[in-house]
């Protein structure tokens, strides 16, 4: 394959980001595109204040993240209390007969793939268990 040669204005704009990784964080936090960075780069330069404000902020959000990590141990503990536990074990049962209903399809693809899984349905017993007797 052939490689593209880039304009030397985005090898320039890669050279920064590489220097401030910061910005790389903000794009992956979704706070900015890569086209939205390298406009502000290209119009505004290196030296702009938009660049030292995206270290600041990203400062101040350490700070916030470590309080906030005691803030969310703290919200899951108030959401299991406030948890309601007749609800739970009615999705729960949900969710287990769903399972059902698809272990017994996949069980019914596997039983007639194979000539033995028809007979092991047979051999396991009527399929009514209250059969009457006649006299």
């Amino acid at each position: 394959m052939m490689k593209k040669k880039l304009h030397p204005s985005v090898l320039e704009f890669k050279e920064f980001v590489k220097n401030n990784p910061k910005i790389i964080q903000e794009v992956r936090k979704g706070k900015a595109t890569w086209q939205e960075l390298y406009e502000d780069w290209y119009l505004l330069g290196e030296d702009d204040k938009r660049w030292e404000m995206i270290g600041a902020n990203d400062e101040g959000e350490s700070k916030e993240n470590t309080d906030s990590k005691g803030d969310f141990v703290s919200n899951i503990l108030g959401l299991i209390k406030k948890m309601d536990p007749n609800q739970l074990q009615y999705h729960l049962n949900n969710v287990s007969q769903a399972l059902e209903a698809v272990q017994g399809l996949i069980s019914q693809f596997q039983a007639g793939n194979s000539p033995q899984g028809s007979q092991v349905k047979q051999q396991q017993g009527p399929k009514n268990p209250f059969t009457f007797r006649q006299d």
